[in-house]
Order: structure tokens, then C-alpha cells, then sequence
């Protein structure tokens, strides 16, 4: 296969430019609409009691979380005669709104206390939108240019859920244009010093700007078939710019190790493809098995992610291994163009002792080598000040709270996130955040029981009140008479209750309370729904398929690293350090986050004592991806020297020597990309990208450059042993980078 690429790239060089620039500009004529099409939601797992519970709330009654609220100020107060008769007027044309199905209000629900603020100058109109979030988006984008003025001479702010995905949708596209204003002119003077000339740091940024534009093309067609995240289209840009970059760095480096011994440019791009053309391929399916876990989860949020990372995997390699070799064979020498004072590699064709390539710097020269003959000098002390290091950062996630997302992760200026902040500091209870309890197979209205169950549901712990058919309830007994407003909870066979919580519903006191419901006896058939049960059952959710989706990461790594050394040990290795180094990264995100002690220094944002829930587990799935990247690159490279000379210490020394430069530069380059996230004004992308940013230096520094010398080290030429059976196994199927020496000269 990479004969047939080298010979392509060699003999058919401008036909593959011609069709990469068609490519190019088919893709960003269809896919640079995607952003249109993608959705703000899919948390939540559509086979769960809470998504069935809203379904039902939804048919029988036509209610559930409110879409819209509006958040009216008037200093007369709330209560004054001309403020009331204004509320009353608003809220009934609310509810006359083509697309509302429920709207209530302070005023329409009998001066209800809780939708009065504390002051007395707010009240609340909170309705109900129906339809799915599509439609809800377009009907909420009509209401919200009706009554974000002063309707009925009041002050108005609107809010609520639709807003926050509305905000969301909106700032993550603005965030990508940010991003990338940003990034690229960082990224290219980094590459200046990288690829030490301008011509060679301008290629990495045609790959990857072929690379995303095609995975917007696919993502594209994706949304034909089923929803797609918003921050998909962060994942394609991020991860593609990251990849192509990185398999650009190790195509560009063998080019030229292949030049500077005396090779032609055909014969230069034909050993660049068979080296390291086949460690870029199996880099990019270690990456795509990596991300296909994520496939295993039933939120297409989380599926998002793998819908945009593996496609963008392939064809970052796709790219590299067609359009990038085709480059090269027209650029030939002016690849070299602009290079940057500093040392430049001698050309000769002939080979110096000791297996080195004339031209070449001894590799017992290197900052590399010279590391890690040290580190293998002291392999236990060293070892063990690591490991120590990575379990004192990774000591917080032990602490780990997990949440859904709200208004509360988006910037300081987002009216979502104001008008939420003032509904939770100003008004006593969670008023948009009850628990919807319904009963099923219930006798007719008027001999239902259902007064006693309601009391004793607002006995409970953390319960502010309980709204039904049969009245009002706090603190265990009637405070409410009911009225011509309740008859709103009951329908033919079945009705529900509104629980009120009195923490935030977001949090360990809002999941324990789900599960107090849940196990409370009941009259009837019961489910509870509502935002505190969806957490808790998408964290459920995501518990049970966790096993799953781990296997799949572990066994697929594992094949490929075997399939590389031959050895079961390295590959136990690798999992073993890679999952250390991903638990320190997440306790700094617990640390940073979670507890607030990187606000400010990432920028501003609401501490909530909690993680957006998805956020760990896509960090574990991305990282570790990037890190068996990592970890191909330099095995590859050790196993090559260990073949040539059986030298266990000398092999690892050379092979971190060859890669340590280019997989620290790598690791630098793509952190940049990822640290380009924090200035996105959502939350959890700003985590995603510190983690990942973190994980991957730390993979780079800590991990390869420390942890495997000090490792292999130890445990010498234990590290390539094999049953005979997988030896023979490995002979046969095994994967090189290197080749032959003699096969080189023919």
C-alpha cells in the first residue's frame, strides 16, 4: 500500500493537488454550513425513567421543565394593583402563544409565594414549549423578540433553558472563529522554530486546513441522519489542527533524515511512506479505537464526539499520506525555503560506524540521550519521585462531583446566566428545577389518594413544597387549599405532583433526593423526572457502559502496541502510566474547577462545587488516544534500534533520543490548539481544553521522557518478551517502522 502511495505521490503529484484543491473547496462550500445544523442538547439517555417521565408529563399533561421564563421587575412591586393586573394580562397572552402548552405565573397561581423574589419587585412567568428541540429553538426565537422589551409596561428579562441552548449554540460558533484568529498565528511562529523553515511550517497548516473542511463535510451529512452536538465542530477543528500537525511533524522529519543521507526526493517520500507513513496510519487507528468508545454511550452528546473525532483521525492521515507526499515531490528542494539561521544537517550518502547515517548528530549527543541514560542510572528513584508527583496532583479526583450543564457555564455577559443568577439568589425555592412525580393507572379524578402520598413528600429532606390536585404541601401537611389551578395536575387515569427542591437541583443533595422519591411506597405506579433525575440517571447510565467502552480502549491499545513490539509487557505498561497520567490531569481539573481555584486565571465562571459530567470521561477517551499516538512514535522507534543492535539501555536511550525532540514539539504544538480552547466562554470546553492540554504535556515530559526510560530500565529485556506462539504471531502480522538495511540500499 505505501509503494502504491509513493508511486502516486511521485508520478501523479499535481493530479492529487489539482483534486485536494476540488476537495477543498467542494468541502467548504457544503460543510461550512454545519454549524446551522447542530444541536446544543443530548445529555440525556432516551431509555431512562426521567426522559420516559417527561415523555409522559409531556402527552398526558402537557407540561414539564419550563422553555421560557420571564423575569419581571417593577419597583411599584409585585402585589401593587396596576403591576398585578399587567402580570395577570402578560401571562394569559403567554399562554395564548401558538407552540406554548402550559404558562403559570406568580399572579395566575394565586400570588404563589415561591414566584415572588425576596424583595418583592420580582415575579415569575415560566411556560412550557412543545415540540422537539428543534422546534422549540424556533418557537422561542419568535416569543423571545416579543418579550425581551417591556410588555404591558413591565421590566421583562427573558431566560430559562431554551436561552441557555440558544446562548450555547451561539457562543461556540463564535468561540471556533476566535479559536482560530487566535491559534493559527501562534501555531505558525511556533512551527518557524519547529520545521526551522517558512515553507516547511506553512504545510502543516495546508493539511489541517484540508483535514477540517473535509470532517465538516462529513459532519454534514451526518446531521442528515441524526443529531449532532454544537461542539462537534470544536472537536473537528481542534483535534483535526492538532493531528495534522503532529503527522506532518513525523512525515516532514523522516523526509528530511532521508535527504540529509543522500536519498532523492522519489527515493525520500518512498522510505518517508514506509516508515513513517505506516507508524502515521496505525497512529490515527489507535486515535479512532480511542474515540470509538465513546460510541458504546446512549447521549448522542457524547456520541458527537466520536462521530467528529474518528473521521477526523482518518483523514488527518489520509491527508498526510496523500496530499502531504504529493507536496513535497513539487516543492523538492524549496521545501527548505526561508529557513531560519541555525544549524543545518550535512548531505552525504555514506553510512558511519556504528549504524549512524553520515550527516547525522550522534545520537549520544542529544539532550535526550543524555536524560535518559541518567534517568536509567537511578531508575527506582526516579520512578518513584514521579509516581509520587502524578498521585499528589491526581489526589483531588477522588473529590469528583458530576453534574449536568445549566446556565451557570456560560460567560459572565450571557442574559441566561443573569437572569438564572437572580432567580437563585432572589426567589426561596428551585422553581425551575422541580421534580415532576407522576402516577399511572390511577382511579378517576376525586377518588384518588393522593393527599396522604403528597404529604408525606414534603416531609422529606430538601423538600421546599409539593404542588397537586389535591392541594399545596409543605412540611409534611396542607398549606393550600386546592383551587381552580390545580385541576392542571390531573388527567384521565393518571396525575403528577410537582416537587419543589430547596437546594440546587444540580448537585449530590438534588441526586439524593431523586433517589428519596424513588424509594418512597406509592399509591400508584410512580416516575420521577425532572433536571435532578435526569443527572442521576444519565450518571447511571453512563456508570453501566463505562466497563464497556474501557474494554474497548484497553483491548484495542493493547493489539495495536503488541502488533508494534511484539512484547505483552510494554503494552501493560503503557495502559498502566497512561491512566496515571490522566488521573493527575483530572485532579487538577477538580482542583481548578470543580473547587474554583483557577478562576481568574483561566477567565471568569461560576463555581458550582461540581464537573459537567461528560467532561472527565471525554478527556479520558481524547487523551489517552493522543497519548498511544505518543506512545507508537517512540516504541516505534526503540523497537528499531533494539532490532539492529539487542541492546535493551542503549535502544531506549537512542530511541527516545530520535522522537523526544519531535514528541515534545508535537505535544507543545497541539497543547497550543487545546490551551486555545480557554477562550471559549463555556465552561466545560475550557476544561476539555486545559485537560487535554495537560494531559498531553505531561504524557510528553513526565511520562515519555522519565517514567518509560526508568520502566524499561528495571525491567530490561523482560520488556520484548513472548510466548513463542505470539512471537510467531508477531513475525508474521507484526508492524515496522524501520526497514531492512540492506533493503534500504537496494
Amino acid at each position: 500500500m505505501f509503494a502504491s502511495l509513493a508511486r502516486l505521490a511521485c508520478r501523479r503529484s499535481r493530479l492529487v493537488l489539482y483534486l485536494s484543491g476540488v476537495l477543498l473547496v467542494v468541502a467548504g462550500a457544503l460543510g461550512g454550513s454545519v454549524l446551522q445544523e447542530l444541536s446544543a442538547g443530548g445529555f440525556v439517555d432516551d431509555s431512562t425513567e426521567s426522559a420516559r417521565t417527561a415523555k409522559a408529563m409531556d402527552d398526558r399533561f402537557g407540561a414539564g421543565a419550563p422553555d421560557l421564563v420571564l423575569l419581571v421587575s417593577d419597583e411599584r412591586g409585585v402585589d401593587s394593583p396596576a403591576v398585578a393586573a399587567a402580570g395577570a394580562r402578560l401571562t394569559t397572552r403567554v399562554a395564548r402563544e401558538p407552540g406554548v402548552e402550559q404558562a403559570v405565573s406568580y399572579w395566575s397561581l394565586g400570588k404563589a409565594e415561591p414566584l415572588r423574589g425576596k424583595d418583592g419587585r420580582q415575579a415569575l412567568v415560566m411556560a412550557r414549549i412543545s415540540g422537539d428541540e428543534d422546534q422549540v429553538q424556533d418557537t422561542f426565537e419568535r416569543l423571545e423578540n416579543r418579550y425581551r422589551h417591556t410588555p404591558q409596561g413591565l421590566d421583562v428579562r427573558v431566560g430559562g433553558n431554551a436561552l441557555a441552548d440558544k446562548e450555547m449554540s451561539e457562543t461556540t460558533e463564535k468561540d471556533l472563529v476566535k479559536i482560530e484568529a487566535v491559534t493559527f498565528p501562534v501555531l505558525l511562529i511556533v512551527m518557524l522554530f519547529v520545521f526551522r523553515s517558512v515553507v516547511a511550517a506553512v504545510v502543516p497548516l495546508l493539511v489541517s486546513g484540508l483535514t477540517i473542511l473535509s470532517v465538516l463535510l462529513v459532519i454534514r451529512v451526518l446531521t442528515l441522519f441524526t443529531e449532532v452536538s454544537a461542539l462537534a465542530s470544536n472537536v473537528a477543528t481542534g483535534l483535526g489542527l492538532g493531528l495534522a500537525i503532529d503527522y506532518s511533524l513525523i512525515l516532514i522529519k523522516r523526509y528530511r533524515e532521508e535527504r540529509d543521507r543522500g536519498a532523492g526526493t522519489d527515493l525520500a517520500i518512498t522510505l518517508m511512506l514506509r516508515t513513517a507513513g505506516r507508524t502515521v496510519l496505525f497512529s490515527s487507528v489507535t486515535v479512532t479505537l480511542a474515540l470509538a468508545a465513546l460510541l458504546v454511550f446512549p447521549f448522542y452528546y457524547l456520541r458527537s464526539f466520536a462521530y467528529a473525532g474518528i473521521p477526523t483521525a482518518l483523514l488527518a492521515a489520509l491527508v498526510s499520506l496523500t496530499f502531504l507526499p504529493a507536496l513535497l515531490k513539487v516543492l523538492d528542494h524549496r521545501i527548505e525555503k526561508g529557513r531560519l539561521p541555525g544549524r543545518r544537517s550535512a548531505k552525504a550518502g555514506a553510512q558511519g560506524s556504528g549504524g549512524q547515517e553520515a550527516g547525522e548528530r550522534p545520537a549520544e549527543e542529544g539532550f535526550w540521550h543524555r536524560l535518559a541514560m541518567v534517568v536509567m542510572r537511578f531508575p527506582l528513584p526516579v520512578a518513584g519521585a514521579v509516581v509520587a508527583l502524578l498521585l499528589l496532583l491526581g489526589a483531588p479526583f477522588l473529590g469528583l462531583r458530576l453534574s449536568l450543564p445549566d446556565e451557570r457555564v456560560l460567560p459572565a455577559d450571557s442574559q441566561a446566566r443573569q437572569v438564572g443568577g437572580v432567580i437563585r439568589d432572589n426567589f426561596r425555592a428551585q422553581e425551575t428545577q422541580a421534580l415532576n412525580v407522576v402516577l399511572s393507572d390511577t382511579p378517576a379524578p376525586g377518588a384518588r389518594q393522593v393527599a396522604p402520598y403528597a404529604e408525606r413528600l414534603s416531609g422529606l429532606d430538601g423538600v421546599a413544597r409539593v404542588d397537586s390536585e389535591a392541594g399545596t404541601f409543605a412540611g409534611g401537611r396542607l398549606v393550600q387549599e386546592p383551587s381552580v389551578h390545580s385541576a392542571r395536575f390531573g388527567a384521565e387515569d393518571s396525575t403528577y405532583l410537582s416537587v419543589v427542591p430547596r437546594d440546587q437541583s444540580m448537585s449530590e443533595q438534588g441526586r439524593q433526593l431523586v433517589e428519596h422519591l424513588r424509594g418512597l411506597p406509592a399509591p400508584y405506579a410512580v416516575q420521577v423526572g425532572g433536571p435532578a433525575a435526569e443527572l442521576t440517571d444519565s450518571i447511571d447510565s453512563m456508570n453501566a457502559r463505562l466497563p464497556a467502552a474501557l474494554a474497548v480502549i484497553a483491548v484495542s491499545s493493547f493489539v495495536v502496541l503488541f502488533l508494534f513490539t511484539g512484547s505483552l509487557l510494554l503494552p501493560l505498561k503503557a495502559l498502566v502510566l497512561n491512566c496515571l497520567s490522566l488521573s493527575a490531569t483530572l485532579g487538577v481539573l477538580v482542583w481548578g474547577f470543580q473547587e474554583g481555584h483557577l478562576r481568574g486565571v483561566v477567565g471568569d465562571f461560576v463555581v458550582t462545587d461540581s464537573i459537567t459530567w461528560t467532561v472527565p470521561l471525554l478527556l479520558f477517551c481524547l487523551a489517552f488516544g493522543l497519548s498511544m499516538d505518543y506512545e507508537v512514535f517512540l516504541l516505534s522507534r526503540i523497537k528499531e534500534e533494539y532490532d539492529r543492535t539487542g541492546d535493551n539501555t542503549a535502544s531506549v536511550a537512542r530511541g527516545l533520543e530520535r522522537t523526544g525532540s519531535m514528541i515534545t514539539a508535537a505535544a507543545v504544538l497541539i497543547s497550543i490548539v487545546f490551551l486555545g480552547f480557554l477562550i471559549s466562554g463555556i465552561v466545560y470546553l475550557k476544561a476539555i481544553g486545559l485537560g487535554l492540554a495537560l494531559a498531553v504535556l505531561m504524557d510528553a515530559t513526565l511520562v515519555r521522557g522519565l517514567l518509560v526510560p526508568a520502566f524499561m530500565r528495571l525491567v530490561g529485556k523482560g520488556n520484548w518478551w513472548a510466548p513463542k506462539p505470539l512471537r510467531a504471531l508477531h513475525a508474521k502480522a507484526g508492524l515496522r517502522e524501520h526497514q531492512d538495511p540492506r533493503a534500504r540500499r537496494a
